[in-house]
């Protein structure tokens, strides 16, 4: 159960830094708003993780997973550049989230 609101949470954390971005300095209500609600629900689901996960698995998967996530939305949606660099970053770290959690089920 863990490991999904971890994985939730992470989304969410892609969500404000989104929200964030769309609020433009905090300056625009609702997107201002949403930042507040996903940074406040975001960190809760970590909260709620770190009860039973090691904390630096955890927060290397919480923070990789909102940053793959907010990666892709913003090349995808918001016309942010493509490259090929960018793209095996993002398989990096995805591979570096699955080796993380491998070791941990490893240790256990």
């Amino acid at each position: 159960m863990a490991w999904l609101i971890l994985i939730g949470s992470g989304v969410l954390e892609a969500g404000w830094a989104l929200s964030l971005k769309a609020s433009d300095g905090l300056s625009r209500l609702w997107p201002s708003v949403s930042f507040v609600v996903l940074t406040v629900v975001s960190l809760l689901g970590l909260s709620y993780a770190l009860r039973t996960l090691p904390v630096g698995t955890a927060y290397a998967v919480w923070t990789g997973i909102g940053a793959s996530v907010t990666a892709v939305v913003g090349m995808a949606v918001l016309g942010e550049s493509v490259s090929v660099l960018k793209l095996v970053s993002l398989v990096l770290i995805v591979a570096g989230i699955v080796g993380l959690n491998l070791a941990e089920n490893a240790a256990s």
